[in-house]
């Protein structure tokens, strides 16, 4: 619109019932801009609401090992990790050494490089093995984001609903009894017998009743 006299421009904006709103205040003239203020405060705090509500916080889980774990803990340790990573949360593996197992590290490391690569389909490493007192820790981060993770999770369980869905109706139409049998083939033969019996007497009787032709009815 260029540049107007204040004048001019709260009657533009009156003529239009819209407010004359200054945007740039410091500018050199300032600018202003014609809108619906209540609208755009509005639309603003829905903005920002949605906007908190997608903010989500990462977690650090932790996952503590011994340096001499067995296989069946080890699986389970590494279940809750894929769980953790999978959800968007950080894992901070941990090896807790016991005695003389200070004296060798280096099993430690060979223990969180494999735990690592087990993990890979989830998550990547941020924090090499280090040592930390007794223990020696790693961390690992997920490579979704906890908003992409949820994302995914709805969007799998939707897909899950309408495949329970879809399964629902097929067992509901295989579960429907066919009426594919007459009212004879659930009879006795003797029933049946007495109905065939019956039915030639109402055609002899039909024959009997009709009248021949040529007479007079």
């Amino acid at each position: 619109m260029g540049v107007v006299p204040t004048d001019d421009a709260l009657r533009l904006a009156a003529e239009a019932d819209l407010d004359l709103v200054e945007v740039a205040p410091n500018a050199k003239p300032p600018v202003c801009k014609l809108m619906d203020y209540g609208k755009f405060k509005y639309e603003a705090a829905v903005k920002a609401r949605e906007s908190r509500k997608n903010q989500t916080n990462t977690v650090l889980k932790e996952v503590r090992f011994r340096l001499k774990i067995d296989k069946h803990d080890y699986e389970t340790k590494k279940g809750h990790a894929l769980r953790f990573l999978a959800a968007g949360d950080k894992v901070k593996a941990m090896i807790q050494f016991r005695g003389r197992e200070q004296q060798r590290p280096e099993m430690g490391i060979r223990l969180l490089q494999k735990f690592a690569e087990d993990v890979a389909e989830v998550g990547a490493v941020e924090s090499t093995p280090r040592i930390d007192g007794r223990n020696m820790v790693m961390v690992i981060g997920p490579l979704k984001t906890k908003a992409e993770a949820k994302a995914d999770a709805r969007r799998q369980e939707q897909k899950d609903e309408a495949r329970r869905a879809r399964k629902e109706r097929v067992d509901t139409q295989q579960g429907e009894p066919e009426m594919t049998q007459s009212l004879a083939d659930n009879m006795s033969e003797e029933d049946r017998a007495k109905l065939a019996q019956a039915s030639d007497q109402s055609a002899e009787a039909a024959e009997t009743e009709t009248p021949k032709s040529g007479e007079a009815e």
